[in-house]
């Protein structure tokens, strides 16, 4: 099971701001079954690399769609495979464990 941190900037719209067109990634996302989070800074993934790539390219084309001229993404990756269990909970759970000690 993958994590997966997307950050998806449009540029060229003329707007200072972007979260019509981070709603649009979102409801992508979301319509895709996949858990996510998102944060202020970009939205997080947690399933099969295969299954989260294919949402992240239709991601991608959403803001173009919906008038961007030029679409930046940024994608950061971790693939786990020596575990079962990999998730974003599984993640921060590991670090506040130690933090409590």
């Amino acid at each position: 099971m993958a994590v997966v941190e997307v950050s998806i900037a449009p540029l060229g719209t003329g707007e200072a701001g972007v979260s019509r067109f981070v709603a649009g990634c979102v409801s992508i996302v979301r319509d895709s079954g996949l858990a996510y989070q998102l944060t202020p800074m970009g939205t997080i993934i947690e399933g099969e690399l295969d299954s989260i790539l294919a949402v992240i390219r239709r991601m991608h084309e959403s803001p173009f769609a919906a008038g961007a001229q030029r679409v930046s993404t940024l994608i950061k990756i971790d693939d786990r495979r020596d575990r079962a269990e990999h998730t974003m909970q599984g993640k921060v759970s590991s670090v506040e464990a130690r933090l409590a000690h």
